[in-house]
């Protein structure tokens, strides 16, 4: 994978971070995009850098539309080029169906949802034949435990389409569209140890969490040459959660 470059969207923390680092790791040059998290986002530069590869770390806010689309711009003038987009940036989005505002609507749809799609529009005029669009869902998008994620479900559930139209749209040109669904993962968002971790656990086969690394490495695979032949499709890193 080396010269070519990873866009990483929301990859200051978690399973942005562990992507972005994975990528490095496997020769990519590696934009990383956040919103607050300038800090996590430079420490990740730095350790990119570590691995003897390029970064970059780009401020974009995910439900803004214009910075949603310019992060492209801005991680093809710092890198020179773009072939894989990750699309992990999101909000989380959970509650009684009765409690969320009609701003809670706009802001989850707008980050989870719009920022995708336009993320996405901006990046495939500049990926090459070949060239990877690889999304970030949900566990809950395949199957909902219980009340409370109806505004969150129906986010990530929309990005099982945009991915298997982009597939369509874009597989004239080589290029792959993908979408991840993690299942319970070890982050500072859902840690392993948090107060709902042990009902999230059992709701596995394994009985577990996950790591961002297990997931980081499921997108990897996508990136690289094993998967040229591999698009439109789900790939569930969820512990069985959705058995």
């Amino acid at each position: 994978m080396n010269g070519k470059v990873a866009l990483v969207t929301g990859g200051s923390r978690g399973i942005g971070a562990a992507t972005a680092l994975r990528l490095a790791e496997d020769g990519f040059d590696v934009a990383v995009s956040y919103v607050r998290g300038k800090e996590g986002a430079e420490d990740v530069v730095r350790r990119i850098e570590a691995l003897g590869r390029r970064g970059a770390a780009l401020r974009a806010d995910a439900c803004d539309a214009a910075e949603a689309a310019g992060v492209v711009s801005a991680a093809v003038e710092r890198l020179g080029r773009l072939d894989v987009l990750v699309n992990n940036a999101g909000v989380g989005a959970l509650g009684p169906l009765e409690t969320h505002s009609p701003a809670d609507v706009d802001r989850a749809l707008g980050a989870n949802v719009r920022g995708v799609y336009l993320t996405t529009q901006a990046a495939a005029p500049v990926l090459p034949d070949g060239g990877r669009v690889i999304t970030i869902g949900s566990c809950m998008a395949q199957r909902v435990p219980g009340p409370g994620g109806t505004l969150y479900a129906m986010s990530k559930a929309a990005l099982i389409g945009l991915t298997k139209a982009l597939a369509r749209e874009l597989g004239g040109r080589g290029i792959t569209a993908n979408i991840v669904h993690p299942g319970p993962i070890d982050t500072d968002m859902n840690p392993a140890d948090g107060p709902t971790a042990d009902w999230q656990a059992s709701l596995t086969t394994l009985g577990r969490y996950g790591s961002a690394e297990e997931v980081a490495g499921t997108v990897a695979y996508l990136a690289g040459p094993d998967a040229a032949y591999v698009t439109g499709t789900e790939l569930a890193v969820d512990g069985g959660f959705a058995a």
